[in-house]
């Protein structure tokens, strides 16, 4: 059942990601003059959730920093803690320049992500990362606002796992967005986006 479910996410994730594809590599491939990041229109947005320590934030909390998002679930069996993990990796090669970041994971299974279950599950990875769950309707609102794919996949037996675009998204610190990190992207790939969207500052 996991290999079946792999199979299904990274389906719905590549026609997530075939929406947005084109536009992400003109961007990335652009050079803009007064060294400003570009930005793209369409991805991203307002949101009203609540962080795995119980505080009540908006998209006006992350402004001021580059900001990394990425959709999934704690149940989720491989592509998330994979995700994850590489995202824990990168930031501790980062050191204290990651503290320029603000990471954060929001779940697509608010049913079951309760913000005491997001902070169990982030606590095996690294600190700066946050979890956003809230009501089913304002993360819906929330994934609709970047375009994220996300259904229930009843699983044999009963219960049900999640389909969901397997993507980080790169803002700026204007809360625009910028580009992707596609999931298990070459390192030195993810390191080079990095890089750069660190070297243009916090505003």
């Amino acid at each position: 059942m996991a290999t079946n479910y792999l199979t299904v996410a990274r389906i719905g994730a590549a026609l997530a990601i075939a929406i947005l594809v084109s536009a992400v590599g003109l961007t990335w491939l652009a050079q803009r003059e007064g060294g400003k990041l570009p930005a793209m229109a369409g991805i991203g947005g307002s949101f009203a959730l609540v962080d795995h320590h119980g505080k009540s934030v908006t998209e006006r909390d992350y402004l001021g920093k580059p900001m990394l998002i990425f959709f999934g679930f704690t149940n989720c069996p491989d592509v998330c803690p994979t995700t994850l993990f590489e995202l824990t990796a990168r930031l501790n090669e980062l050191g204290a320049e990651a503290d320029r970041l603000n990471v954060v994971f929001v779940t697509v299974d608010p049913e079951r992500d309760t913000p005491q279950q997001l902070a169990l599950y982030l606590s095996s990875f690294d600190a700066r990362i946050t979890g956003l769950s809230g009501t089913p309707e304002n993360v819906s609102a929330a994934m609709a606002g970047y375009r994220v794919y996300a259904r229930k996949v009843p699983l044999d037996g009963g219960g049900y796992t999640m389909d969901h675009t397997a993507t980080i998204y790169m803002m700026n610190s204007s809360g625009q967005f910028v580009g992707l990190i596609n999931y298990q992207e070459p390192e030195t790939t993810t390191r080079a986006k990095l890089r750069r969207l660190l070297s243009f500052g916090s505003r």
